[in-house]
């Protein structure tokens, strides 16, 4: 007997189209560092460390999905330059990136303990993404 799930359209999985933009590691380094506020080139190279070719096919990956958009700017007597903002559909990837970010912090949890928090603005308590546990780590089941 066939596993159901080969029943469904494994071509058209959400998941894959979202890996087909997403799913390279400087992609979502990418992705990180402006949603920590960073939208020019030279601050995007400065903080992930990665060659300049890499980081220009990762933003015009970005950029074509429409989760980056591109923007002019121009600093006193130098010349126009493109800075790189979040989108409506990038910003809505931040429950994404934080949910990865406290997968790592429960499972591979560095030394020195967190390295970034998310608190909220109104009541100063870390932010969590919703999960499906109870307290005691164990997943909640419908009654």
């Amino acid at each position: 007997m066939e596993h159901p799930r080969f029943l469904y359209d494994l071509e058209h999985c959400s998941i894959r189209r979202a890996l087909d933009v997403l799913g390279e590691k400087w992609t979502l380094l990418v992705l990180r560092e402006a949603f920590y506020g960073l939208s020019r080139f030279d601050d995007f190279a400065r903080a992930l460390g990665c060659g300049c070719g890499v980081l220009s096919a990762r933003l015009k990956t970005l950029t074509e999905a429409n989760i980056l958009e591109r923007r002019e700017y121009k600093e006193p007597d130098q010349r126009a330059r493109t800075e790189y903002r979040l989108t409506d559909k990038g910003r809505d990837l931040f429950p994404a990136i934080l949910a990865l970010s406290q997968w790592s912090e429960r499972w591979m949890p560095p030394p020195e303990g967190p390295v970034a928090r998310v608190l909220s603005r109104k009541s100063g308590r870390p932010v969590a993404v919703v999960s499906d546990r109870r307290s005691d780590g164990r997943i909640a089941r419908d009654a």
